[in-house]
């Protein structure tokens, strides 16, 4: 498995007791939907390496405890500590209308209300306190907020999003 073909679940942060549970920092809105899982791709330096679960809870808000078969004692927790865990793309749970993951609107083309056409999702920039479409057209780059004031209608078989970007953003870049 490739981690172009997988998407970020968590961190393992912390042991839970000796017999080799941890915690794992969840990076979802919806902790629950992971309680079931059956495995994991854990980043191991540049592979990702299947590790089966025996038992997976809720603990405490984002948190899922987790008891992985491979992992039967304290020093084995400690070889896993703070590695990256990971899960196939398919097991995403399909989003609708304006909702959507990161990784699906590269290479949609933006519309704006006044500007009309104004390029070409690259990436999306959230390492930032606001994340951020980062958009080509021709030579320059567009940086957008994305928001739910911003972001009027995605449009999966169109691949496009169109947006009304506040007064003067777009003119900025463009002129």
């Amino acid at each position: 498995m490739r981690k172009e073909d997988c998407f970020y679940l968590g961190k393992i942060v912390s042991k839970y007791s000796f017999k080799g549970e941890v915690l794992v920092k969840l990076d979802t809105d919806d902790p629950e939907i992971y309680e079931k899982m059956e495995s994991v791709f854990v980043s191991l330096g540049n592979n990702l390496i299947p590790f089966f679960i025996k038992r997976c809870r809720l603990h405490k808000s984002n948190l899922l405890r987790i008891d992985f078969e491979e992992v039967k004692s304290e020093s084995d927790a400690d070889r896993i500590m703070r590695l990256d865990l990971y899960l196939p793309l398919t097991l995403l749970p399909k989003l609708t209308g304006n909702q959507f993951y990161y990784h699906e609107v590269i290479g949609f083309k933006v519309m704006d209300e006044v500007h009309g056409n104004i390029g070409v999702i690259e990436s999306v920039n959230d390492s930032t306190s606001q994340a951020l479409f980062e958009i080509k057209k021709g030579d320059k780059q567009l940086l957008i907020p994305i928001n739910d004031e911003i972001i009027k209608k995605v449009d999966r078989q169109a691949k496009s999003i169109s947006v009304s970007t506040p007064e003067g953003l777009v003119a900025l870049y463009l002129s």
